[in-house]
């Protein structure tokens, strides 16, 4: 933090409060649109792909710029990114309120995700600084990821009311008071932090992120539709786009991505566990809302209501999470997350959870309870053992992998339920269409426990030891000039 003085805990909690403000935008965002996907069909006269990139183009933008984000904020100050994201974030949220048709509001999707890029990795570095004790970061880690709960169990039932009661418009009308609470708040109480060395843009790596992520999706959600001859140009893209993506940065002083962060199996681990975790929820939340309202029949407000079973089990097992982080470390909660996450999408894919109110139930507090122990872990792990000095960058990679993560969720379990309901009846096709959606997110289930428990041992703590000896090392080399 420069030559700042450390700050009192008041202030640190103060601190740790506006930073999940600007968190609580952002993931309530997410949840209170998931609510108002049919809504939003209706009006909009929006297809199954359509729905998607409403979805997509937000959490698209959002991965693709996470990492730019947290790197120009260690270099050209923090505070100074987080309240330009605060601005961006907010008027995106205003346009997207006035949009006239699916693709204004896709576009103005896009300028929101611009300014919300500035937002979580930076204010996860502003908390990794501020909190320098290990535990006491791990706790500020499990508050943080209770937000994520509070925004899950709060999303629904506000955009159910907003969406019944005024139109889906009014869903991004929220952000405007709350974004700018924290605007002013950000402004008189945030100090103001750097990385000791700045480091150079990568305008090459950033465009090949760009057209990896990009690329990719598009081929995925626009595959049922315009058929495989169609989208195989962007696939055979995407892979030519992650080879000399691997390539140029493996060659690269500064990167945008260091690759040599792999090295550490936790990271490595927090990483795959992040994309996994993430699209699950997002492939979730995309088949319940158009379940519980198209073929069920319920109103948003209702479909609300039954996603609490869901949200609750995540706002409470978070803070539990951040704890068993800070006094035991990551392995229980990855293994909790992983089973319990498994379990729920075996329900689904094999016993039609939603076909009866029971399983329904069950199954939704099955994956909230998952979701609630996979955050703070992934978090902690992904910043842990990193440089100080790398803390933007390290833990925009781990912001990445969530977002994009669930950004592959909503476009894998999008197509595949496309392709399964075709042009048959929805409320007749949906439940079997959506079943290989359902296996897809016990797979996602699946591969939190293993990695969790791969990734969380002996073995993986000496790799991430040794990995940040060699960063400490390298930047201090590079910082005095010797062997560069």
């Amino acid at each position: 933090m420069g030559a700042m003085s450390e700050p009192s805990p008041g202030r640190r909690m103060l601190v740790l409060a506006i930073c999940c403000m600007s968190l609580l935008i952002v993931s309530l965002d997410n949840t209170v649109l998931n609510v108002a996907l049919p809504s939003l069909q209706r009006d909009l006269h929006a297809t199954t792909s359509g729905l998607q990139w409403a979805v997509d183009a937000y959490t698209l933008v959002l991965a693709s710029l996470l990492m730019l984000a947290g790197s120009t904020a260690d270099r050209i100050g923090r505070k100074r990114v987080f309240m330009a994201g605060l601005v961006v974030f907010t008027l995106g949220s205003l346009l997207c309120s006035l949009a006239p048709s699916l693709e204004a509001l896709v576009a103005f999707r896009m300028v929101q995700a611009v300014g919300g890029s500035m937002l979580n990795p930076v204010a996860m570095s502003i908390i990794t600084n501020t909190f320098t004790d290990p535990r006491e970061r791990a706790r500020a880690i499990g508050a943080w990821g209770a937000v994520v709960g509070i925004s899950m169990a709060a999303g629904p039932l506000v955009g159910g009311l907003l969406v019944e009661s005024v139109g889906w418009r009014s869903i991004f009308w929220i952000n405007l008071p709350v974004g700018l609470a924290a605007l002013l708040l950000t402004l008189r109480f945030v100090p103001e932090s750097r990385a000791p060395r700045a480091r150079r843009p990568d305008p090459v790596g950033q465009l090949l992120v760009i057209t990896l992520f990009g690329s990719l999706t598009y081929a995925i959600i626009e595959a049922p539709h315009a058929g495989l001859p169609a989208v195989a140009p962007f696939a055979v893209l995407a892979l030519a786009a992650l080879t000399a993506l691997l390539r140029y940065e493996s060659r690269r002083r500064e990167p945008l991505i260091d690759l040599r962060f792999f090295r550490s199996a936790p990271f490595s681990g927090a990483t795959v566990i992040a994309v996994g975790a993430f699209a699950a929820l997002g492939g979730f939340l995309f088949l319940s809302t158009l379940y519980l309202q198209n073929v069920r029949g319920l109103s948003a407000l209702e479909a609300g209501l039954w996603m609490l079973p869901m949200a609750v089990p995540t706002f409470l097992c978070a803070p539990l999470s951040g704890r068993l982080v800070g006094s035991r470390g990551p392995r229980l909660p990855l293994l909790i997350a992983g089973a319990a996450m498994t379990a729920s999408g075996l329900l689904f894919a094999l016993f039609e959870a939603g076909t009866a109110d029971l399983t329904l139930f069950v199954g939704y507090v099955l994956f909230g309870i998952g979701f609630g122990f996979v955050n703070a872990p992934i978090t902690n792990t992904a910043v842990s053992g990193m440089p100080t000095a790398q803390a933007g960058v390290a833990s925009a990679v781990a912001s990445t992998s969530r977002q994009l993560g669930q950004a592959l969720g909503v476009a894998v379990v999008g197509a595949v339920l496309a392709a399964g309901v075709g042009s048959s009846s929805y409320a007749d096709a949906f439940v079997p269409a959506a079943r290989p959606g359902w296996w897809i997110l016990t797979g996602c289930g699946l591969a939190v426990l293993v990695v969790g428990a791969l990734t969380s041992g002996r073995w993986a703590r000496r790799t991430a030891e040794r990995t940040a000896e060699r960063l400490e090392s390298a930047e201090i080399r590079q910082a005095t000039g010797v062997g560069a």
